[in-house]
């Protein structure tokens, strides 16, 4: 349990400073444009960093049995946990899908942003673009993905160990 706990521990801070930057830059572009499907998104991608709150306030209730544990924050775990783990599945579903296809999918993004937004593709960085470009990206997002749901997944599993504990010290 100790080396879970400390596993957890590295993924849920990782997890809550990048996700954590990511929904603010997020929010805050979407509130100076005034871009409200951007907000929806920025609400929904904060379960992450709320998940990670609450996972913290979990490890430090094992560590030290003296401080107690919310009885909203199991729930908190489970449900927020829940949409994070969403997040990471998708994440690892994209990453796979970007390796994959990384031809069709930069063909398909010249494609796009030549009719949609023709200065954009016009910029050198655009250009320069290539299949191994896609690809890095994908294996991006797939380690991100996966560090996620990693750590939804152990702090589900402590919440539980330490739910059993707690029943079983107080019978």
């Amino acid at each position: 349990m100790k080396r879970t706990l400390k596993a957890a521990t590295i993924l849920t801070w990782f997890n809550l400073i990048f996700w954590g930057l990511v929904d603010g830059i997020l929010l805050l572009g979407t509130l100076s444009a005034m871009f409200l499907p951007g907000l929806l998104a920025a609400v929904l991608l904060s379960a992450i960093p709320l998940n990670c709150y609450a996972a913290l306030k979990l490890h430090k209730s094992i560590r030290d049995s003296s401080i107690p544990l919310s009885q909203q924050t199991p729930m908190g775990i489970r449900f927020i946990g829940f949409i994070a783990l969403f997040f990471g599945v998708y994440s690892i579903g994209d990453g796979f899908a970007l390796i994959s296809n990384a031809k069709e999918i930069l063909d398909f993004m010249k494609d796009y942003y030549m009719k949609q937004a023709p200065d954009l593709a016009q910029m050198p960085a655009f250009k320069s673009m290539g299949v191994a470009d896609v690809r890095a990206a994908g294996v991006v997002c797939l380690i991100l993905g996966l560090c996620l749901t990693v750590n939804v997944v152990l702090n589900l599993r402590l919440l539980r160990g330490y739910l059993l504990l707690r029943k079983n010290e107080a019978s």
